[in-house]
């Protein structure tokens, strides 16, 4: 990085892209290969990028000195000015990279989807070798952010400024589950109702699309269940604790301990491939750095479907309340032999007696 006398004045020449274009086949890649640098004295602009590459992460970039100086964030940009996040330096990239989005075809150096998350202009306060300090001005990132090296390519970005919203927070580290009790077919339009899932119940929690999944007991399970993992992907930089099960309904019983008891990776990789489970999301707790747990059945389920959770191992149960018909139809058909009751006006709230959920055959629903 070229050495800075003050904000806006450089001591060495403009940079160069020759690092950029060693990595890249242009006859390959949709990428730009590079342009003339704009004029000096306009004014600096930024882009960050979400990179669906090997990892997902989200790519900052500044313009500076006719280039894009250029880290990636796998966890995106760090909203609490107490936890610093990782940024990797990387190799500047040319001024046509603002507003570059594109499939990078596999096989290819940054292989994967580039989407603009966010763009906009920033104010140097500091532009040194180690350590920058920035003023973003974009639509969803804005505020001041220090960057500094810690070893080699490895740097950390750190939020100088308070949170945007001061009662934004961590999730906690556990909940306590609402479980459902045996009980007689509700009655009434303050109930809906939901499809069974057997298997074992799980917590996920995704942030920065980076996926924990614990047992309701507490115990790690992610590496239990690879195939679940991308489902970070889907929720990119949104942070959610969703609350489900971890279900094989095709196989046999014994599979899901079994996969609980797997010690290898290879053998974790197998039996995924055999026969593969998926989360079922049937609740939200947390969104976005606040508590759902307050809120009606209602309000949890409608934010729940909005996140559009539907891949290839993760899955959102269909709901309905009023009309039970539907459902009623698809649990006969498909041979599920009962039934989920929800209060829809209730919050999450395991202490609750009776509990907001009940249990009940099928064949006292028809």
């Amino acid at each position: 990085m070229a050495q800075r006398t003050r904000a806006g004045q450089s001591s060495t020449s403009k940079r160069g892209l020759d690092e950029y274009a060693r990595k890249r086949d242009f006859e390959r890649t949709p990428e730009p290969a590079g342009a003339p640098p704009a004029p000096d004295g306009e004014e600096r602009r930024f882009v960050i990028q979400q990179h669906d590459a090997t990892r997902l992460h989200w790519d900052l970039r500044l313009e500076h000195e006719g280039v894009l100086m250029s880290w990636a964030l796998p966890r995106g940009l760090p909203w609490d000015p107490g936890r610093n996040h990782l940024a990797v330096h990387t190799e500047d990239h040319p001024l046509e990279y603002l507003t570059f989005e594109g499939d990078i075809p596999d096989g290819s150096y940054g292989a994967g989807m580039m989407t603009v998350w966010d763009s906009g202009t920033y104010r140097p306060e500091k532009l040194e070798d180690r350590k920058l300090v920035v003023v973003l001005d974009g639509t969803r990132a804005r505020g001041r952010y220090a960057l500094f090296q810690t070893d080699g390519r490895n740097w950390m970005i750190h939020r100088m400024d308070p949170p945007d919203d001061p009662s934004r927070s961590h999730p906690p580290e556990r909940f306590d589950l609402v479980q459902a009790q045996p009980g007689p077919k509700p009655r009434g339009r303050k109930w809906a109702l939901e499809t069974r899932w057997r298997g074992l119940r799980a917590v996920l929690t995704s942030s920065g699309g980076v996926v924990d999944l614990v047992s309701a007991g507490g115990e790690a399970i992610d590496d239990n269940f690879p195939e679940v993992r991308p489902i970070g992907r889907a929720l990119g930089i949104t942070e959610v604790v969703l609350d489900g099960v971890v279900t094989a309904p095709d196989a046999g019983d014994g599979y899901l301990q079994r996969r609980l008891e797997a010690r290898s990776d290879s053998t974790r990789r197998r039996l995924g491939r055999d026969q593969p489970v998926a989360f079922v999301a049937f609740d939200l707790l947390w969104l976005d750095g606040h508590s759902l747990t307050g809120r009606p059945w209602r309000e949890r389920r409608a934010q729940l479907d909005a996140l559009g959770l539907e891949g290839p191992a993760w899955t959102t149960p269909s709901a309905y309340e009023g009309d039970p018909a539907p459902l009623l139809r698809a649990a006969t058909t498909s041979g599920v032999d009962s039934l989920v009751a929800k209060r829809a006006d209730a919050p999450y709230d395991p202490s609750l007696d009776p509990s907001p959920w009940r249990i009940f055959p099928v064949a006292a629903a028809k």
